[in-house]
């Protein structure tokens, strides 16, 4: 292996287990394999250690001081994404005031609004493209709305989101390298459209989340442009992959089994726990990336400083020592500690927004839709990702 492959971010680079689309449509069974026949195991094609149990993934993630956010690549520092403390813990308090329990509540009436009127759109004839008709304009209309932005321009955050968490088709170096410039290109372009609103709002300050991120201060200090634009991106990109992701596998599960759907119909007061089930069985995100920051050990296998260590949230979820019947839908299931949403200090900023949405738009799609059933007709194409769990279409009839 060349020096440049080690220094490529393990989570994305293609698992050769993983490699065809069958597969990454549902890896469950690769990973549960993987989880029970080696817990922990060194990746010599990715570089990197692989954890799969649902205990020692928690451990990784909880733990920040030894197993750091802060890694290389095509991400940016100033992104809460790979920031370590105390940076981080200052930067996540400023966003949490726009993201108070009573203001994401708030937008509850806005959001069904958004989704009737989405839901409008195809109540009248037989089937829809779930992702393209609710799943992705619905978040991004609402944090477009937060942020200040206008949400007509979804089309070309769908075309960066999807370029941001998008993966090699191999595991080569040319490879690696277009989808690392598309990446950079995408980057760029993002940033160059938010600095204009930024210029906007200096200018001309609105009720909004862009607005209030350049009065906030830290220590005094008002944050840099480098460090807006990376709220703006992570906020806008991150968060709507998320959302989008979480409605569109509860709908692709709905379909896969008809008595769960029918149940869900017939007892909306099932939407909370089960859109925990479907963060658990169907997670947006299936791997998370951490660099370890000191030598260290898991399962008795020595981690050398500078390690990069992935958590499979996918094979954690399903781990039949945290979760009885694990491979089983079980959609009224508690205790449900899953790990959907990441844990510790980066825990999903917007999984109270994303946990809204899905709680207002499942129920309203099975309520008005009636039975729902996948069309055949129509292959599926996984999102082209290494962390990312969704697919890009999802067609489906109904009938009420």
């Amino acid at each position: 292996m060349n020096g440049r492959t080690t220094q490529r971010y393990a989570t994305i680079i293609p698992m050769k287990e993983l490699a065809s689309p069958t597969l990454q449509l549902n890896p469950f069974p690769i990973l549960d394999d993987l989880r029970r026949t080696s817990p922990i195991r060194y990746d010599e094609d990715r570089a990197c250690w692989d954890v799969f149990s649902y205990e020692d993934a928690r451990n990784v993630l909880l733990n920040h001081r030894v197993f750091s956010s802060r890694r290389g690549m095509d991400v940016r520092g100033d992104s809460m994404l790979v920031m370590d403390q105390p940076k981080h813990t200052q930067m996540r308090a400023l966003v949490n005031k726009a993201f108070t329990p009573k203001s994401i509540e708030d937008l509850a009436p806005r959001i069904a609004n958004i989704v009737d009127d989405l839901l409008d759109q195809v109540a009248d004839g037989t089937e829809m493209n779930v992702v393209h008709d609710l799943a992705y304009p619905l978040p991004v209309i609402v944090i477009a709305e937060l942020l200040g932005v206008p949400s007509e321009d979804r089309a070309l955050f769908k075309k960066w989101s999807d370029i941001l968490v998008k993966a090699p088709e191999n595991n080569t170096d040319e490879a690696f390298a277009q989808v690392v410039a598309e990446r950079g290109i995408a980057r760029t372009t993002l940033n160059d459209y938010f600095r204009d609103i930024l210029k906007q709002r200096r200018a001309n300050p609105q009720d909004d989340l862009i607005s209030a991120l350049l009065q906030a201060q830290i220590d005094g200090q008002k944050l840099t442009e480098q460090e807006l634009l990376g709220f703006c991106l992570l906020l806008l990109v991150a968060g709507n992959e998320t959302t989008t992701n979480l409605i569109a596998n509860a709908v692709r599960y709905l379909t896969e089994d008809m008595a769960v759907q029918e149940r869900w119909r017939n007892t909306p007061t099932l939407t909370n726990t089960a859109i925990e089930e479907v963060l658990r069985y169907y997670p947006p995100i299936v791997a998370i990336g951490r660099i370890a920051s000191e030598d260290t050990e898991i399962r008795g296998q020595r981690i050398a400083a500078g390690s990069q260590v992935v958590s499979w949230v996918a094979a954690a979820n399903r781990d039949e020592a945290q979760f009885p019947d694990a491979d089983r839908f079980v959609p009224d299931r508690t205790p449900n500690r899953h790990l959907g949403f990441g844990l510790g200090i980066h825990f999903c900023l917007g999984a109270p927004l994303a946990r809204l949405e899905a709680q207002i738009a499942l129920p309203k799609i099975l309520e008005r839709l009636g039975t729902l059933t996948f069309d055949e007709g129509t292959p599926l194409v996984p999102i082209q990702s290494t962390f990312v769990f969704g697919v890009k279409e999802y067609p489906i009839r109904f009938k009420r």
